[in-house]
């Protein structure tokens, strides 16, 4: 029975009740890596820097991911073809974005990045993870858009966000339903597409699957039952 008891306090352990989580680096959403190889291999503007400039940013990707059911989001990251020594980064999450439509605003911030080398380069650019931490976001099953920019006003290059076409994603898509925004270059929400071959951008989410309330108690009266029942046979009962 002791047992049983301590197997739910780790199960109930698991769920997250903090919004930071130190290590939190494997994927949970992950829409692929650049393919260099890839005669479509592109990237699109996601910067802001000292030759794209604007508030909140000079331009921005928009990636979609889908949510089968709730979630818990620690940290968000895009890959970018990068000349950028980045400090910050600026992160959204959006619902129900379209054409020339930026749909409903979720989540937003600014907060440190952290970037690492992916391996892959590409038009004389090297990729690296753009990564910002402790996000604490908790979404519903749904459709939603992210986009993270790398922040270094006094950086005089630029950065762009890899395209991808799904190789070793992890997690569920809508391809060609990306969006560009960017007063800088004109853009206004514009499905990114319309600037090249987009079907993905390569980014992602960390984070893990929120349990229900109902399967929560499912799972307690399941353990219960089960030390019920084990107290009983030690007992002859």
């Amino acid at each position: 029975m002791k047992a049983i008891v301590v197997s739910l306090l780790v199960i109930l352990a698991a769920i997250p009740l903090h919004t930071t989580c130190t290590g939190c680096r494997g994927p949970y959403i992950y829409s692929g890596d650049f393919d260099p190889n890839n005669p479509n291999a592109n990237g699109l503007a996601n910067e802001t820097d000292g030759i794209v400039g604007g508030n909140p940013y000079g331009a921005a990707t928009y990636e979609n991911f889908v949510l089968d059911g709730p979630a818990f989001i620690y940290n968000m990251f895009t890959n970018n073809l990068s000349q950028l020594d980045p400090t910050t980064g600026y992160w959204e999450i959006r619902s129900g974005m379209s054409e020339g439509n930026g749909g409903t605003l979720i989540a937003s911030g600014t907060g440190p990045i952290t970037q690492t080398p992916t391996g892959r380069s590409g038009f004389g650019y090297t990729e690296y993870q753009d990564m910002v931490e402790g996000l604490g976001i908790s979404l519903g099953a749904g459709t939603y858009w992210f986009a993270l920019v790398p922040n270094c006003t006094t950086c005089f290059g630029r950065s762009f966000n890899s395209n991808t076409f799904g190789l070793n994603s992890v997690g569920t898509f809508i391809d060609n339903d990306q969006f560009w925004n960017s007063s800088f270059f004109g853009a206004n929400f514009t499905n990114a597409n319309n600037d090249g071959v987009f079907p993905r951008f390569s980014g992602g989410l960390n984070g893990v699957i929120v349990p229900e309330p109902s399967t929560l108690l499912m799972l307690g009266t399941g353990l219960a039952g089960a030390a019920t029942a084990a107290a009983r046979r030690r007992f002859g009962k």
